[in-house]
């Protein structure tokens, strides 16, 4: 990835969040039909390039996973948490996005009994293409099925990548408060909310360190200095060696002379989410071009979905909608979704709601598209 500052302009800025969250959608949708499939059977099938356009899966072309089903959820509960802050004068950012996901678990065809405020599901929910299966994570799943209070870690030891591969948008969210240490905050963030479903440690602070590189990101920082910065603040937590060693493999390898192809096979397959965040990293460091990265993420043996989203993330954060080819963009799913969750996420702190607020038109149109429950 190229190493520049870029001008922050308020639109430039919106264009980066919008790119990041169809960047990741992209990503998804490129290596949702080789997720389970092995390097050699992608070169078999798609020729010695592997995989550069999408191909059939869940019945069409450009159709997203689990992985932008859960981004997306993760949006929706930080906005809710937001505007429940604004009506109630409190506000749990993890319980209320504990919530989105148990939402989620609806979408699959699930219940929960901890779910909370049932005759108000919002906006989001409202999207029918969202009520598919799409090879939901076990434990994801698992976690969800089995929570009791919202908002409280999952009882497990899981490191899988479901709650790395979802944690784009606290980055962004956090990156419009406006708050001292923003970097520390997002990192708490991204860990707290991937926790929800992964107990292990591992599985927690790659979350934290995608949210603060996604901050980081958008808001004009190259991407050795956004690591760096994640880095400094990872080493601060307890059990981080073995994310922090995973993202150091990831630059190395991206200063060697190795073929791609084995550098990754190095780094892993990205069931687990250290070898998912390495290998994202990997593909940004060494792409010239949103295609290249991506087309680099989801041609390996393993979880190509979710690193091609990651690095979708990561890339469509520094160059905006621009940068992911229209072939891609123009069949993708629930593509104004995708945007519009974009630019409530950019336009959230600007919004005059609450319980002081004598806009009320404006109050009865955000609570009825997001809930503060």
């Amino acid at each position: 990835m190229e190493d520049n500052k870029i001008d922050s302009s308020s639109e430039l800025q919106r264009d980066r969040f919008r790119g990041c969250l169809l960047g990741g959608a992209v990503g998804d949708a490129l290596g949702a039909s080789v997720e389970f499939m092995k390097r050699s059977e992608i070169l078999r099938r798609f020729g010695p390039e592997g995989i550069t356009e999408y191909a059939p899966a869940y019945g069409g072309l450009g159709k997203i996973t689990d992985d932008t089903q859960m981004t997306l959820f993760t949006a929706e509960g930080l906005l809710r948490g937001r505007v429940r802050g604004a009506f109630k004068g409190i506000t749990s950012y993890a319980a209320v996005t504990a919530n989105a996901y148990l939402r989620w678990l609806q979408t699959q065809g699930e219940t929960s009994k901890s779910l909370v405020g049932a005759d108000e599901m919002g906006w989001l929910f409202s999207h029918s293409e969202l009520h598919s299966r799409r090879a939901p994570g076990n434990t994801c799943l698992s976690a969800l099925r089995a929570t009791t209070r919202l908002g409280e870690p999952a009882v497990n030891d899981s490191k899988g990548c479901g709650g790395v591969m979802r944690m784009a948008p606290a980055g962004l969210f956090v990156s419009r408060l406006g708050q001292k240490n923003a970097n520390q905050k997002a990192f708490d963030l991204g860990t707290e909310l991937s926790a929800l479903t992964h107990g292990h440690p591992t599985g927690g602070l790659t979350g934290g360190v995608l949210a603060v590189l996604v901050l980081m990101l958008v808001q004009g920082d190259s991407l050795p200095d956004a690591l760096a910065a994640a880095k400094d603040i990872l080493r601060q937590k307890t059990d981080h060696q073995e994310t922090l060693s995973a993202l150091q493999m990831a630059e190395e390898l991206a200063e060697s002379n190795q073929p791609h192809h084995e550098a990754i096979a190095r780094l892993g397959e990205g069931w687990i989410a250290e070898e998912a965040l390495a290998i994202s990293i990997y593909c940004a460091l060494v792409a010239h071009d949103f295609k290249h990265a991506v087309v680099l993420a989801v041609n390996h043996d393993g979880d190509s979905d979710s690193t091609g989203a990651i690095v979708g993330n990561l890339f469509g954060a520094v160059y905006g909608v621009k940068a992911i080819p229209q072939d891609w963009l123009n069949p993708l799913e629930l593509k104004e979704v995708i945007s519009e969750i974009a630019d409530d996420l950019y336009d959230f702190k600007g919004w005059d709601i609450g319980e002081y607020s004598t806009n009320k038109e404006l109050n009865e149109q955000i609570w009825r598209k997001y809930p503060g429950l």
